[in-house]
């Protein structure tokens, strides 16, 4: 699904704990994710919100973690164990192609979507998979970095999100992002 795919290299920073400063993880999610949820993060990387989403769907979670590069994976994996959630993690690779969540149909409660929309050459595709995986009423958040996303690419995305089923619920402030939370209809 990706036309350009975040650098390895880039993964380190974005797990750094000092970005925790700017974009502190729990105080993002929790305000929609609860113990025993089934959570979805598009785009992990090294897992800087995957931990955090474990953390809070506890042991009856799960977090379904979506990559399209193992390297990602095995350094979340590690992470993961160091940090005690690793029997909530659930790692899947992804292709340019489709997310891989045929078998997740509205199984999923909450999606993040961070930083990673801008990189997808399909969003109706992307959106229109993620409505099938979503149960009803799920919630996805959805950010894009305002430094790199401008508010009209935003506002198409947006736009192909409403086109797939979604309808915008709330604004959240997230520091230097473009952010909305979408609810499945």
């Amino acid at each position: 699904m990706a036309e350009y795919v975040c650098p390895v290299w880039v993964g380190h920073l974005l797990a750094s704990p000092v970005r925790k400063l700017f974009q502190e993880p729990r105080k993002i999610l929790s305000p929609y994710v609860k113990p025993g949820m089934t959570v979805l993060d598009v785009g992990c990387a090294m897992g800087f919100f995957s931990l955090p989403l474990a953390r809070l769907v506890g042991p009856d979670g799960v977090a379904v973690c979506v990559d399209m590069q193992e390297k990602m994976f095995q350094r979340l994996e590690t992470r993961a164990r160091k940090a005690g959630v690793i029997g909530q993690i659930q790692t899947r690779t992804c292709s340019q192609d489709t997310l891989g969540l045929g078998d997740l149909a509205e199984a999923v409660d909450f999606a993040l979507l961070f930083a990673m929309v801008h990189e997808v050459p399909d969003a109706a595709r992307l959106f229109s998979e993620l409505h099938r995986a979503m149960k009803p009423a799920g919630q996805v958040l959805m950010a894009e970095p305002k430094g790199h996303v401008r508010a009209k690419a935003f506002d198409t995305s947006l736009a192909s999100a409403e086109q797939c089923g979604f309808v915008a619920i709330e604004r959240p402030r997230i520091r230097g992002s473009h952010a909305v939370v979408l609810s499945k209809v």
